[in-house]
């Protein structure tokens, strides 16, 4: 469940896209009544208002689940408040420049922020975050915990990466779907791969 509420604006800004095109000109009205006047020349294009609307909603949907969480009295996570400054910051500037460009780096600079803080957090702070948020589920030697650190580091990094290749070599409908589908489907086997490598070290509780 909370994964899905994590995937929450990622499916709404799919939903979205894929209706957008398929309706264009609905799309482009609905865009031009509510975000004309966050738009950078007040016009809202067919081309454009797919891809402005998905923003649009992923903006509002990652506002909505921190506000959800507020109301009812649980804590943020850390990743949620970055990931609503990224989306802010970029969604933002890909509606007011009418500009697709932002929000496609977006997915990346999630990702390499993700892998910064697990490599500060482990070289400088001498604490493995990855441990921090697995250690109840499993018991592993410490050596192990800094190989399984390091891997999330080099997989968001490679996510990243790949992110930004799909985004600029493939067209915006393609990278929608990868956005949504690649990237979930590389993160469930990286961790089922990741899980099958470390069951064979995994401790017996004392």
């Amino acid at each position: 469940m909370k994964f899905l509420f994590d995937l929450f604006p990622v499916i709404l800004f799919f939903g979205v896209f894929k209706w957008g095109e398929g309706n264009a000109q609905a799309a482009q009205s609905i865009g031009q009544q509510y975000l004309a006047g966050l738009v950078s020349g007040g016009d809202v294009t067919l081309a454009q208002a797919p891809i402005l609307l998905a923003t649009a909603i992923a903006i509002v949907a990652t506002i909505v689940q921190i506000g959800w969480l507020l109301m009812r009295g649980k804590k943020v996570d850390t990743t949620l408040w970055l990931s609503l400054a990224i989306i802010v910051v970029f969604g933002g500037a890909t509606i007011y420049f009418h500009n697709e460009t932002f929000i496609k780096w977006k997915p990346t600079v999630l990702y390499w922020c993700f892998a910064a803080a697990l490599l500060f957090s482990q070289m400088f702070l001498k604490k493995n975050l990855i441990r921090t948020m697995m250690e109840k589920q499993m018991s592993l030697p410490e050596g192990i915990w800094r190989r399984v650190n390091l891997s999330w580091v080099a997989f968001f990094i490679t996510m990243g990466m790949l992110n930004l290749y799909v985004a600029f070599n493939f067209s915006t409908a393609s990278w929608v779907n990868f956005k949504l589908f690649g990237s979930m489907g590389l993160m469930f086997a990286f961790i089922i791969v990741q899980s099958l490598m470390l069951s064979k070290h995994i401790k017996e509780p004392q």
